[in-house]
């Protein structure tokens, strides 16, 4: 009998997952609303992080282990943290012999700054590095489909996971095009992204990417983790519908932040961090623009001038972003600063996993943003590649590990089937959320947007709505019961971290009740 897992997401993490069952002989289901040309992981830009070396300033794994650490602000698992920063070399040379065409110089790949790091050591593609990436994963996986290793579903929706008495038996999907009902046995391995779909126009990822696979496991009992620390990238501009990102390689190829202060612009990020600079970690980098952009002494505006980067970096580096701009904005980079502001980006919570990548719910596995694992209160740039590369490959060894044939009982196939989101309730909650959870937080306005989001709820007549909503209030509880200041989680009225809180939180739905503890990262899931 063939073995297979059903893989829902087809971006960075699902397709590495799918090479890493295929590689071993196990069959995949490869289910995703769009095809993989679509997905979110097409959108990054700025690079992948591995300690190659190649830049002559004796960076090792050990030192990209410490950045990560010490940019998650020391919650993230660290045997979790050691094993993606010492297998993210041979990620890089997997990368390598699919064809990926990264920057070289002399024979060796060129790396470069990214926030939060002293040494260079993000891997690029021009300013494509996602797309370049995901490029060379389809047509790796497309061999395993032609061997019939891989069933590729693209077009097709997760609509329930079937789980009871805490064991997955496989999972309830939806042809989108015939609008017939799909039930596959077996483990699932989510790999959904992250939930941009929670903050439609506020985000500078893909609102496809719409959180109700995330909210359907909630809803089931597994347990998420660290759902208050969202990313705000400190550079993006508003387009039509969402924002885009200026990729933080910008500032690492010398970009340079400011704001009018007394008539004159102020580098303000340069004359606070000496050392980083522009460079720090984005959770410090967009609070720092919050303030001055909320200073009496400043103007409003704050201001990204990279008119300081070399023709030839443009060229040879940026050229892919130079043009986006030029389309979007109509201002040409290389000659003008312009105007940019923070915007989300990333989530750092998410399912919770243990160093192996399994879920609380056995059989359920998750990789890539949707899971919560690597990057602790704040995701260094850079680590979002590799944290989902890596993370696929993790969980699908997890998978072939353990894996056990299923079948789903009968009564489980008797569920009520979700209905489709109501837009008018998605943008309700996308108010009380952002409203709430801003880049500096209080007492009072998390519990404001706690009652609004309990009135929705009361008022909500749609199932998914209800299951998203339930899951935007897990957001605001987490955020309300960190009584400190941690990474992107920041509280005007605690501003200090606190060694009792040097713990990741776990959010949990139970009956209409959502829990909210605090424990260590990574520990196993048996």
């Amino acid at each position: 009998m063939e073995k297979t897992i059903n893989i829902i997401g087809s971006g960075i993490a699902g397709l590495n997952a799918a090479i890493t069952l295929s590689e071993v002989g196990f069959h995949t289901n490869l289910i995703s609303l769009q095809p993989s040309e679509r997905a979110q992981s097409v959108l990054a830009e700025g690079g992948i992080n591995a300690s190659l070396n190649t830049m002559g300033e004796d960076d090792s794994p050990l030192f990209h282990f410490n950045d990560t650490m010490k940019g998650g602000c020391f919650i993230a698992s660290s045997e979790a943290v050691k094993n993606l920063t010492d297998n993210a070399p041979k990620i890089i040379e997997k990368y390598v012999s699919y064809g990926v065409p990264f920057n070289m110089e002399n024979g060796h790949i060129i790396e470069r700054n990214f926030g939060g790091q002293k040494k260079k050591r993000t891997a690029f593609a021009r300013s494509s590095t996602g797309k370049i990436l995901m490029t060379a994963l389809i047509d790796e996986v497309r061999k395993y489909e032609a061997l019939g290793l891989v069933n590729r579903m693209p077009h097709h929706e997760l609509k329930d996971l079937l789980i009871e008495n805490g064991i997955l038996y496989g999972c309830l999907i939806k042809d989108t095009y015939k609008d017939e009902l799909i039930y596959l046995n077996g483990p699932v391995i989510l790999a959904t992204g992250g939930m941009n779909g929670f903050f439609p126009e506020e985000t500078t990822g893909t609102t496809q990417n719409d959180g109700n696979a995330q909210a359907i496991a909630f809803s089931k009992g597994v347990e998420f983790a660290n759902l208050e620390f969202l990313q705000y990238h400190p550079t993006t501009i508003r387009i039509t519908g969402k924002r885009m990102l200026i990729t933080e390689a910008a500032r690492g190829e010398g970009g340079r932040l400011y704001v009018i202060k007394d008539g004159k612009p102020w580098y303000f990020m340069e004359e606070k961090y000496p050392e980083l600079k522009n460079l720090m970690p984005r959770d410090v980098v967009s609070r720092e623009e919050y303030f001055v952009s909320t200073s009496p002494a400043c103007e409003h505006n704050i201001y990204l001038d990279m008119t300081v980067i070399p023709k030839a970096t443009w060229k040879n580096k940026l050229s892919d972003l130079r043009e986006e701009i030029k389309s979007y904005l109509k201002k040409d980079p290389a000659k003008e600063p312009i105007k940019i502001e923070p915007g989300i980006h990333f989530f750092m919570g998410g399912i919770n996993t243990d160093n192996l990548h399994r879920s609380s719910v056995k059989n359920l596995y998750a990789a890539g943003e949707c899971a919560c694992i690597y990057h602790g209160a704040n995701r260094l740039g850079g680590n979002s590649l590799l944290g989902a590369s890596y993370g696929g490959i993790k969980a699908a060894e997890s998978a072939i590990k353990y894996f056990e044939e299923l079948e789903i009982p009968n009564e489980l196939k008797n569920n009520k089937i979700l209905a489709d989101s109501k837009m008018s309730t998605v943008v309700k909650l996308k108010d009380i959320l952002y409203n709430g959870l801003t880049i500096v937080r209080n007492e009072d306005g998390l519990n404001d947007a706690l009652n609004k989001a309990i009135d929705l709820l009361n008022n909500c007549d749609n199932e998914i709505d209800k299951l998203r909503i339930y899951l935007g209030i897990a957001m605001i509880k987490s955020a309300l019961s960190r009584k400190e200041s941690r990474g992107a989680h920041y509280r005007s009225d605690y501003p200090e971290s606190l060694d009792e809180y040097k713990l990741q939180s776990i959010a949990k739905y139970d009956d209409g009740k959502i829990n909210i503890s605090f424990r260590m990262a990574g520990e196993p899931y048996d």
